[in-house]
């Protein structure tokens, strides 16, 4: 049996091989504290879940769902970016429900990529925009993220015949893995560039509600004119906590929307119509939820921040994400002190090479370790670090 050239290109995904390792080390009787996927421990708030019950005692949410999805969530969607980022959108044409945002983010490729065409695709990044990209036949195009420009991409560094031969440019603020924000000014840049070079933005969002200290992170979609180039992708995941029910939208340019539909169409039966009834819950809903969790995730990352420093580490204290993006000390590989971590203390903290080569000297924290869990976590560092 011989497998597609693309499946056999494909290199493992980053976290089923630390899910690998904490299950070996786990079945050698160490006890185990991972700071390493951002999957919220907080459980999905009860009015959400009750959404939930009602609907699925429902016959009519028994059945096939539409790809498109329920009207009534896509009019939920525009509410909520009407109320807020005060941005207005078509429920039935600029707004589309996915199985998550990662569905949408790994089928959009096949919208804009012909073999030989070129994503421009920052580094380092979620993976998932490269893997889109691979699969439909097109080529990255590495955009270097550094610390020193505040983890944004130089769009003015890219080479002419690059642009010209762009079919999208993605974009990911606030960021992951790096916990970077973006201004409104940078978006405005963005977007002129996009319809100099009639290249399609595609942003992911899905933090725009994980913030602290008063930080209130934009859309692009403040940006006069991004509709014309642009779609973002966001979620219920972080949010509202809603990551294993595995719903997200996109939202923007009525073409893109309309091209990303027609794909799943095809390939997906939409998401059960019980999971949307409970989105319209979370996004209609009380809202408060959002500021206790983002209390909470605070108070984590403000820990986290305090013993990596201790541990010698370079830390810039993110305003969003649910990540702490650490700098180590030069002469050490993210792999090998990643390794180091989990042989000497048990704790599990993400490298920074799986998210691209510019990943490679920093790791990544996660603030969704629940809290005593955290702080057992913290004091093995702690201690690891006074005797080193």
């Amino acid at each position: 049996m011989k497998l597609a050239r693309r499946v056999e290109a494909l290199p493992p995904y980053l976290f089923a091989e630390i899910s690998k390792k904490i299950a070996a080390k786990r079945a050698q009787g160490v006890d185990i504290v991972t700071f390493g996927i951002g999957d919220p421990d907080l459980p999905t708030p009860r009015h959400v879940l009750d959404a939930l019950h009602q609907a699925a005692e429902d016959p009519v949410n028994h059945r096939y769902p539409e790809s498109e999805g329920l009207p009534e969530l896509r009019e939920a969607i525009a509410r909520y970016y009407q109320r807020r980022f005060e941005v207005s959108f078509d429920p039935m044409k600029e707004t589309l429900p996915l199985i998550g945002s990662k569905e949408g983010i790994g089928h959009i490729a096949l919208c804009f990529i012909d073999p030989g065409d070129i994503a421009l695709v920052p580094d380092p990044a979620y993976p998932v925009y490269e893997i889109g990209t691979m699969f439909a036949g097109g080529e990255c195009y590495r955009l270097d993220l550094k610390r020193e420009n505040g983890w944004l991409p130089d769009l003015d560094a890219i080479p002419d015949d690059v642009a010209r031969r762009a079919k999208v440019l993605w974009l990911n603020y606030p960021n992951n893995p790096t916990g970077a924000v973006a201004s409104l000014e940078f978006f405005e840049k963005a977007v002129a560039w996009a319809k100099k070079y009639d290249v399609a933005i595609l942003h992911d969002n899905p933090y725009c509600d994980v913030a602290y200290d008063g930080y209130n992170p934009p859309t692009i979609f403040q940006v006069p004119g991004a509709k014309d180039v642009a779609v973002e992708f966001n979620s219920w995941s972080k949010a509202y906590n809603m990551t294993g029910w595995r719903i997200g939208m996109v939202v923007g340019n009525a073409q893109m929307v309309d091209a990303l539909m027609r794909v799943k169409s095809n390939l997906d039966s939409g998401i059960p119509q019980a999971i949307q009834k409970m989105a319209i819950a979370a996004i209609d809903g009380p809202q408060d939820c959002i500021e206790e969790h983002n209390r909470i995730y605070q108070r984590r990352r403000d820990r986290i921040v305090e013993v990596l420093r201790k541990c010698g580490l370079e830390v810039d204290v993110p305003k969003a994400s649910l990540y702490v993006w650490a700098k180590l000390p030069d002469g050490i590989t993210s792999a090998d002190y990643a390794a180091r971590l989990i042989d000497e203390t048990g704790v599990v903290v993400t490298p920074g090479r799986g998210y691209g080569l510019n990943g490679e000297g920093y790791i990544r924290l996660s603030v969704t370790t629940p809290d005593d869990r955290l702080e057992e976590g913290m004091r093995r560092l702690e201690e690891w670090s006074s005797r080193r």
